[in-house]
């Protein structure tokens, strides 16, 4: 049987994301969260790959109690056990630290691992960069973007589309990929699963006192310093053009031709409407 570990995150289900300007850091707590898309599709190709091959799924995530949501909806669709990394030392972390708690729980708690999956990045920052770090900090062979795997013996053969490519490639198990979103939809969470979810299974939690970590390697041990957050709000004002429409045109277009012609990449000085086409 397969050991497969499938990393998940929590995001915010908003289209402005609630930073406190004083710190840096995202306000998850204001937010609504949800399992964030890439990884659902990590998780459906490590329940494919269950279905398949046999295998037991465990799900893991880093985040406050609330994140505890997205491992009740892994639970649901199939994985056999979830792991919570709560601590309030871990807010604020970046990918660095990130991937260092996650390989402090990786080894803790299934260091028997054979494959682990991750969504190639999350909504809500874009970096890419927590499946490759982890990969580094559990010195694993890694591919990133696969948008299919097959499995014989102890070797894993991926494919992935990079730069209009697509490649094949083999690697020998452990090992860690990340998931595109070309491939492996997200099934529907079934009745059952909720019901199996909610009443038998139980989320491991994990502060840092049990993995040994200290704020060190948190926020204050990020590589990332956040200087400034701003979100930038579009001024929208209406103007009333008023005249015979081949004038107000022009004069439009004399008074505006930068910037449109910034926007469609060439200029449009010169060009007037003429009245008799």
């Amino acid at each position: 049987m397969l050991n497969l570990i499938v990393c998940i995150k929590q995001v915010p289900m908003v289209a402005e994301l609630p930073w406190d300007e004083k710190t840096g850091t995202l306000r998850r707590d204001l937010a609504p969260g949800m399992m964030n898309p890439a990884c659902k599709h990590a998780l459906e190709a490590a329940l494919q790959i269950k279905e398949k091959y046999s295998a037991k799924i465990t799900a893991i995530t880093m985040g406050p109690p609330a994140a505890g949501e997205v491992l009740r909806e892994a639970l649901a669709l199939g994985a056999d056990e979830a792991i919570l990394i709560c601590d309030r030392l871990f807010a604020g972390s970046d990918t660095f630290a990130t991937s260092l708690v996650l390989q402090k729980a990786i080894k803790k708690k299934c260091p028997k691992f054979d494959l682990i999956l991750c969504g190639a990045y999350t909504a809500d920052s874009e970096t890419a960069q927590v499946g490759p770090q982890l990969a580094e900090e559990l010195k694993l062979p890694a591919v990133a973007y696969i948008e299919k795997l097959e499995i014989t013996g102890r070797t894993l053969r991926v494919r992935r589309l990079v730069d209009n490519f697509r490649e094949t490639l083999e690697m020998e198990f452990p090992a860690l990929v990340t998931v595109s979103m070309e491939n492996y939809k997200p099934r529907y969470t079934a009745l059952d699963g909720l019901e199996r979810a909610f009443a038998a299974k139980k989320i491991i939690v994990m502060n840092a006192t049990a993995l040994g970590l200290s704020a060190a390697v948190a926020a204050r041990g990020s590589r990332t310093k956040v200087r400034q957050v701003f979100l930038r709000k579009a001024q929208k004002g209406n103007v009333m053009l008023q005249g015979a429409a081949s004038s107000v045109v022009n004069d439009f277009l004399d008074k505006h031709q930068r910037r449109i012609g910034a926007a469609i990449g060439k200029s449009i000085e010169g060009k007037k409407l003429d009245d008799e086409k």
